[in-house]
């Protein structure tokens, strides 16, 4: 069943939109399941342990507060008493308390312009219902989402299902009033045990070590001092370049990448690698697939996160190594970036596969910059030197022998977080101008 549905959904990529997929994915399994005798009961709960303040964040603008989290997989199959992932959705939750002189209207189609609407997503499951269930889970869905329109010192709250993603996700939430946008952002986190940036914890790296606050200057001493690439793991061969600065706390880090659409990535184990083979072999999508290590002070990398494509053979992404200095009391992230072009087997990996890079790797580093700056999550940006050139004529390997060129500079972005920064507000360091990465 699982390989069926793989291929088809190969078949039919670049066909149907994705909303049509997940159709087409959740009426081939429950097909399935019908045509096994598997008729599913339908017992709908409460949740009783939600909302969990731990798991809720909370923004207060002009008089409107907004609340935001997302459901576990388990916690929406007991509220809503259907599987929400066989047709890849997932429900966010928020409440919405508004104390200003006017209504205000949710704009859910900023918060994900493939949001699900009640019945449209009810109808999913109905191959799996008896009729008088799929009247009850129609009804149901429709009491759990949020309503649309909040009044003048009345409170909101509900849910909104839409595509689900691995990991967490950023939640942008508008609110229009009377001539009045309001704007809030959530990074929301969703720990299952696999992701890396479970394990990240940025105090512990350097405990009892002081990391010293730089000014401008030094921090471009500092970058440009850097080695040129990351390692293998005994330091010794060179691997992909150092092409990557972000400055802002580990908070900043996730807000503004998940914010520019970048995901987070699982750690390598033998479910992980055996789902990146499998995805490998069928090329269907791993969104959260994990990315092998590189090593940078003696250490793999701190944390990683990608942007990628609907096959697991493409993808942008990066590593990161949080370093030994700060800059204006923000933490410095030391990274590297790349664009995923191909896959080839290796015995080098415990995967047993890796990645072919675009050789064009000042191209990736564009496209961050760019998916940034749209995003409004950069304050500041500049180009440091340290990498060296290559040329197209001349140019280097990484660890898997993949050849590229670039003009030897690192990409240097202050991260702005959750605020949000238009991109005619965002200032230049004046060091070092890039190359076009198209120019011939």
């Amino acid at each position: 069943m699982i390989r069926f549905d793989a291929c088809l959904t190969r078949l039919l990529n670049g066909v149907f939109e994705q909303r049509t997929l997940l159709r087409i994915r959740c009426l081939l399994i429950t097909s399935l399941l019908l045509s096994l005798g598997a008729c599913a009961s339908y017992t709908p709960t409460s949740l009783q342990d939600w909302p969990d303040p731990a798991r809720i964040q909370t923004q207060t603008a002009d008089g409107v507060t907004v609340s935001a989290g997302i459901l576990s997989d388990e916690e929406a199959e007991r509220l809503y008493g259907v599987d929400l992932t066989t047709a890849g959705l997932q429900a966010i939750w928020l409440r919405i308390e508004n104390h200003s002189e006017h209504s205000c209207w949710l704009m859910v189609s900023g918060l994900d312009p493939n949001y699900f609407a009640p019945d449209e997503a009810a109808v999913l499951f109905y191959p799996v219902l008896a009729e008088e269930n799929e009247i009850r889970l129609t009804q149901r869905v429709r009491d759990l989402a949020i309503p649309l329109k909040t009044d003048v010192g009345g409170v909101s709250e509900g849910y909104v299902l839409a595509p689900r993603h691995e990991g967490g996700r950023y939640l942008a939430v508008s609110m229009i009033g009377r001539q009045q946008e309001m704007n809030f952002g959530f990074a929301i986190t969703l720990p299952g045990g696999d992701f890396d940036f479970e394990r990240l914890n940025p105090a512990a790296i350097y405990a009892g070590i002081e990391r010293p606050d730089l000014d401008l200057e030094q921090l471009r001493q500092e970058l440009r001092a850097l080695p040129c690439c990351a390692a293998d793991e005994d330091g010794q061969v060179a691997g992909d370049p150092l092409n990557l600065v972000l400055i802002g706390n580990a908070d900043d880090i996730l807000a503004s990448l998940s914010r520019a659409d970048w995901s987070f990535t699982q750690v390598i184990n033998f479910d992980t690698v055996r789902r990146m083979i499998g995805a490998a072999i069928s090329g269907a999508a791993y969104p959260v697939a994990p990315v092998s290590p590189l090593y940078y002070m003696n250490r793999p990398q701190d944390l990683a996160l990608q942007r990628a494509r609907n096959t697991i053979l493409q993808r942008n992404h990066m590593r990161l190594w949080l370093a030994p200095f700060r800059f204006q009391g923000k933490s410095v992230w030391v990274g590297q970036v790349s664009r995923d072009i191909a896959i080839k087997a290796t015995l080098s990996s415990a995967s047993l596969t890796t990645h072919v890079i675009d050789p064009n790797i000042d191209e990736a580093r564009e496209h961050l910059l760019q998916s940034l700056l749209v995003a409004g999550a950069v304050t500041r940006f500049g180009f440091a030197g340290g990498v060296g050139s290559a040329s197209v004529v001349n140019p280097r390997t990484n660890l898997s022998s993949d050849p590229y060129f670039t003009d030897g500079l690192r990409l240097v972005v202050l991260l702005s977080g959750n605020t949000t920064t238009a991109p005619q507000a965002v200032g230049f360091i004046d060091w070092q101008d890039s190359k076009d990465p198209h120019a011939k």
